[in-house]
């Protein structure tokens, strides 16, 4: 069994309340959530208005099904004109490595 995960750090432009901030992140989670099927949360700097990390997670038998997915999603959220993809960190790990 592989798992893959990949954390998502955005600058969220011109936000400057959490009402708003709510407002641009929600969509992109949703979004994700219904085109990949995957798991996705906002993990991190939920306090900030402006920055915000967003995980996402998936489980599969397949490898290389996991790294497209998961390349394929970080292609999306970075093509949202709303926001500024900053970085990215990708990891996968097999089951046995626990």
């Amino acid at each position: 069994m592989w798992i893959g995960w990949n954390e998502f750090d955005i600058l969220l432009g011109d936000v400057h309340s959490l009402k708003s901030k709510r407002s641009v992140v929600r969509p992109i989670v949703a979004e994700i959530r219904k085109r990949f099927q995957i798991s996705v949360a906002e993990v991190e700097d939920a306090e900030l208005y402006q920055r915000t990390r967003i995980g996402v997670s998936l489980v599969s038998g397949d490898r290389n099904h996991i790294a497209e997915t998961l390349q394929r999603v970080e292609e999306a959220v970075a093509q949202r004109p709303e926001i500024e993809l900053l970085s990215s960190k990708m990891r996968l790990v097999q089951s046995t490595d626990f």
